[in-house]
């Protein structure tokens, strides 16, 4: 039989695994994000305790995720637009957005490809069949390579070519499987890739500025821990990881 005397001991050794396991984050972050995030979530956890559950996606499918009431604590974004939607609507917590990190356009084809583009104009000849995107009306990767197209003038001439993908990993994959002659994907993509390379890297003064911002979400339900992990995210350990990446660190 469990008393109450026998039953306090177990009340105490719970109370101290939830003090020992601390704060259980919930962090929405782009797709580009996923390998930076998860060796940097690693070294936090083990250094605070805290737990944090990262859900990489589509900037613009996260951002609905959060108006529609999804749990989200942090989110880390491609693109400043979605953060605007989100600060517009009154669903971040005031003072925390800040613009962390930076990245580059790049065209990439299979390592072993008999053809490769030595320039964006040659995306229009007609070795180039296919060109994977992120969905460039709704995915800032896609975004960012349509708007770079456009400014050359070549959209018209390859937009027909486009295989849109929901994710930029999912473009680079569509690469890396040969099931296009090439994609369009950030330059940190391409340096996780063992399977592609860069034909043509777009230099960040050529191309679309990109930006990381992330923030806080008003409804966080560990608003301390979240504060937190994005504090630490704009600190001196996690740029350097950034940078081991290939990200540009805004400072």
């Amino acid at each position: 039989m469990l008393t109450i005397k026998s039953f306090l001991p177990t009340v105490a050794a719970l109370t101290v695994s939830v003090a020992l396991h601390g704060a259980e984050v919930s962090v929405l972050a782009a797709a580009s994000l996923k390998d930076a995030l998860t060796e940097i979530g690693a070294a936090y956890e083990k250094e605070t305790g805290d737990k944090l559950v990262f859900n990489f996606g589509a900037s613009n499918v996260l951002a609905r995720q959060i108006e529609e009431g999804a749990p989200a604590d942090v989110f880390f974004s491609a693109d400043e637009a979605k953060i605007d939607g989100l600060e517009k609507k009154g669903l971040l917590l005031p003072g925390t957005r800040r613009s962390v990190l930076s990245n580059t356009l790049v065209i990439v084809v299979t390592t072993d490809a008999a053809v490769a583009p030595k320039s964006a104009a040659d995306l229009a000849k007609p070795e180039i069949k296919k060109l994977a995107l992120a969905e460039p009306a709704t995915v800032p990767a896609g975004i960012y390579a349509r708007e770079y197209l456009e400014k050359l003038g070549l959209w018209a001439a390859v937009k027909d070519k486009v295989v849109p993908t929901e994710t930029v990993r999912a473009a680079l994959a569509a690469v890396e499987s040969g099931n296009v002659e090439a994609g369009i994907v950030y330059k940190t993509d391409a340096l996780i890739s063992k399977k592609v390379k860069v034909a043509v890297e777009v230099p960040a003064a050529e191309g679309p500025k990109i930006s990381y911002p992330l923030a806080v979400v008003k409804e966080s339900r560990q608003p301390e821990a979240a504060k937190k992990f994005a504090a630490h995210l704009a600190g001196p350990g996690a740029r350097a990881l950034f940078e081991k990446f290939g990200f540009g660190v805004v400072k």
